[in-house]
């Protein structure tokens, strides 16, 4: 389809039928980045008082927490107000989620659910409001590489609802959006001659996805000596891990473009991104970051915990909701002009792969989304082991039914395969890892050989 088509057609049309304002929201957006430190403080203030005021009021959650501090939004300054809260973190959201949601929101209430960097499955949920605003974001971040809504958006990604869907309903989203899925979660040599050849043939102007899997097709690029023709390539988005400078480094050194790292939440939503001088901006208007150590605001410049307080997610607010990652915040305004405050070492998101024994090279999040969606699981880990073998094990929550070995051996058997011995763990607790966070899939693997993998495609 024609890019204007898809920019002034498809999805305009896509939001209206959803009930959100993304493009009013967006271009609100492209006008506030402009605006001086002061002038976007002074957004968050209005924001931040008008979202406690509704929480107080709506929310019975939040009602008791800003009760029991002694603080009404409506009179005092909302910062004060903010700080006097306590931090939220997941166990909280998993005990309290029910008195945590606006039942009446507009729009209705859409159910998430996220292992995040920690491993501990969560469901919650969001209004309209809150997606047009995160839809909103990512659409300034990207027209930032000169990449506007409608060009041609190559995913290397994955989820159960996406690779789920059938090859018509794709091939139809495809055409009618620009937009063409490639399954992160396959990661075969096979596949990924496949992943070359659709990606010369769709001709993107900028590829999204996972660090490690887009770097995972660099270098497979690479070892078969193979040129990409790309011409119309502006830029590659990478987001949902860390990205790592060797990631970086193969990324440039095979498509020659800009690498724009984006760092976020599927909880709390689009929290910073690069800009082109290679400044990690925070979505300032949608989000408040605090940087916290032993559960204490830390001063600028200084590393801690990352918490943030999402200004426009009503249904089910996040307010100074734990993330488990670790950053600092820097002073200054970055020479791209813009006044949004600035972020910096950023870690967590660690994720790994899994291998398989016929040469499939498969992202960790297609073992973690099943393993996520199961009730009663509270934390998990996943070992894979130099033989190919996993073990899975899981803490259960306590307050739901007790979840059976065999419920956690059938929810990720579809993803190994027969061919890889499984075992299942139930366990009191899982050590952490020196950063404090849980590392979720931790493969001790290697992929198999070429010879091995065309001795398996052989037998098919």
């Amino acid at each position: 389809m024609l890019p204007f088509v898809a920019h002034y057609v498809v999805y305009p049309f896509h939001e209206r039928l959803l009930g959100r304002a993304t493009f009013p929201y967006s271009r609100d957006l492209e006008e506030s980045q402009w605006g001086s430190p002061d002038e976007l403080r002074k957004l968050q203030r209005c924001k931040l008082r008008d979202l406690l005021t509704h929480a107080r009021a709506k929310i019975p959650f939040y009602r008791r927490r800003l009760d029991e501090a002694g603080v009404d939004p409506a009179t005092c300054d909302p910062f004060e107000a903010l700080s006097s809260l306590p931090l939220l973190d997941k166990t909280e959201i998993r005990a309290g989620v029910d008195d945590m949601v606006w039942q009446d929101a507009p729009g209705g209430l859409f159910a998430y659910d996220t292992g995040g960097s920690t491993g501990e499955p969560l469901t919650f949920y969001f209004d309209r409001r809150r997606q047009g605003y995160d839809q909103a974001a990512r659409i300034r971040t990207h027209r930032w590489f000169g990449v506007e809504v409608g060009d041609r958006e190559l995913y290397l990604w994955g989820s159960p609802i996406e690779t789920s869907r059938t090859d018509a309903l794709k091939h139809l989203r495809d055409r009618l959006s620009n937009q063409l899925l490639l399954n992160a979660f396959d990661m075969s040599v096979r596949q990924m001659d496949r992943y070359l050849d659709k990606l010369e043939s769709f001709r993107p102007v900028c590829i999204f996805g996972y660090p490690s899997s887009i770097s995972l097709l660099a270098e497979h690029a690479q070892s078969q000596g193979r040129r990409l023709n790309l011409p119309n390539l502006r830029a590659v988005f990478v987001t949902g891990e860390v990205c790592y400078p060797h990631h970086r480094d193969i990324i440039d050194s095979v498509f020659s473009v800009p690498v724009a790292d984006g760092y976020g939440s599927r909880e709390v939503g689009f929290i910073a991104h690069q800009c082109p001088q290679g400044s990690f901006h925070l979505t300032a208007e949608n989000v408040i970051v605090e940087i916290v150590d032993s559960d204490q605001p830390v001063p600028h410049g200084e590393t801690g915990e990352i918490v943030v307080t999402h200004l426009d997610a009503y249904a089910m607010p996040f307010i100074r909701y734990r993330t488990g990652d670790v950053g600092r915040l820097k002073a200054g305004r970055c020479s791209c002009g813009r006044g949004l405050p600035l972020v910096d070492v950023i870690q967590g998101r660690t994720t790994e792969f899994l291998y398989l024994p016929d040469g499939k090279i498969m992202h960790a999040l297609s073992i973690i989304y099943p393993l996520r969606r199961l009730r009663g699981v509270r934390r998990f880990r996943v070992t894979q082991h130099e033989d190919y073998a996993v073990t899975v094990d899981v803490v259960c929550d306590d307050g739901a039914e007790k979840i059976t070995r065999e419920a956690v051996a059938k929810s990720v058997r579809p993803v190994l395969g027969s061919e890889v011995d499984l075992r299942v763990q139930m366990v009191d607790r899982l050590d952490t890892v020196e950063s404090g966070k849980h590392r979720y899939v931790v493969s001790h693997a290697k992929p198999a050989t070429p010879a091995a993998f065309q001795e398996a495609c052989a037998g098919v």
